[in-house]
């Protein structure tokens, strides 16, 4: 209880979810010409994963990229236990994404038909 008699919240600890976004075309994407869309895997922080896809929708949505859909890889510790190996670089991408609360685009593959 806080000074005033209310329930103080716990405060949930920020986690760094892996995901991969799937863009269509829009006017200033800045995506190769001739190209249909791209994947692009990002890392996102949120307390949830909830919160790190609709983090990352309106990010990429302010850099003028359509998303279409929004798969989860889930957290670090949830891929390491699957059995992913996660290399160094990519560790270091997703600390960085914590540290500074924000979503980072590690990869993006252009399609094409």
């Amino acid at each position: 209880m806080d000074d005033e008699g209310k329930p103080v919240k716990a405060k949930r600890a920020q986690q760094v979810y892996s995901l991969l976004v799937e863009v269509g075309r829009k006017d200033g994407d800045g995506l190769p010409e001739g190209a249909t869309g791209a994947g692009l895997l990002c890392y996102a922080s949120g307390v949830d994963e909830a919160e790190a896809v609709r983090e990352t929708v309106a990010i990429l949505r302010e850099a003028d990229l359509a998303p279409l859909e929004v798969e989860g890889l889930g957290t670090l510790e949830e891929r390491l236990k699957a059995g992913e190996e996660i290399d160094e670089e990519e560790q270091a991408l997703m600390a960085r994404a914590l540290a500074e609360n924000s979503v980072i685009v590690a990869q993006m593959t252009p399609f094409y038909d």
